[in-house]
């Protein structure tokens, strides 16, 4: 194992927030992992967070779908009061104080596929700009079993491939259609179980805890192919970047 990306929900609510900055600092001192990274929406992100375990992190990764905050509103990244892009703003000077790399995922949905960003993505500077596909899970984002139904969100093909041609001028962007994203990725849940998408839903192995890593790894449904093919194999540490640099 050589990396681990720790996400959500938000792994910064106030409940949360000490607790995964131990984690963090676990993976790096005690695993000794070369890559220790987490995605947040960065509402709850402090610069004392940064202070104190800042060190043991490589890559935050910030979710941005849009520079404009009535479309943040409308897709529900907006909160009461804070300003979404002042926040990137803040947490991208802080990856800088604090020696940690920094990216910035974006989902393309119907809300912001007309949208361009090349101006403000390059001005943000981002070691690795991100681009989704919205995906549609059953039981995760659509169907009656979902907390949430994302189905007003969804583009085809087409119009996600329009964005990204839309956007070839930034040499950092990383696109990850549908086909490249389902099932090339290992997750685990909070139950130490691995995540299944082939069939269109996340169905969970027996957890790890029980049966041991290789046997749950056998239903985790993980393309390593895809997993190359779409780029999941890059400089992922800090250290590797900085000697690069």
């Amino acid at each position: 194992m050589e990396k681990i990306n720790f996400s959500g929900g938000e792994p910064f609510l106030p409940e949360c927030g000490k607790h995964l900055g131990e984690m963090i600092k676990y993976c790096k001192t005690e695993l000794k992992l070369p890559s220790v990274t987490v995605v947040t929406n960065g509402s709850m992100v402090r610069e004392r967070w940064f202070v104190k375990y800042g060190k043991y992190l490589d890559i935050m990764a910030v979710s941005c779908d849009s520079f404009n905050e009535d479309t943040n509103k409308a897709i529900g990244r907006s909160q009461k009061g804070k300003n979404h892009i002042q926040q990137l703003l803040k947490i991208r000077d802080w990856c800088t104080k604090y020696e940690v790399l920094f990216k910035i995922n974006t989902v393309v949905n119907t809300y912001n596929c007309h949208e361009d960003m090349v101006e403000e993505i390059q001005k943000l500077s981002p070691i690795r700009w991100k681009v989704f596909q919205c995906l549609l899970l059953e039981g995760e984002n659509v169907g009656l079993d979902a907390l949430r139904n994302a189905e007003r969100f969804y583009i085809t093909d087409d119009v996600f491939e329009k964005f990204l041609q839309r956007h070839k001028s930034v040499q950092c962007l990383v696109p990850e259609s549908n086909i490249k994203m389902q099932n090339s990725y290992l997750i685990l849940d909070e139950y130490m179980r691995f995540l299944d998408c082939r069939e269109g839903s996340k169905l969970p192995s027996k957890s790890i805890l029980d049966v041991g890593v290789a046997n749950a790894l056998r239903f985790s449904g993980f393309d390593e192919v895809m997993f190359k093919k779409r780029g999941g194999i890059y400089k992922w540490s800090k250290t590797a970047n900085i000697l690069t640099w």
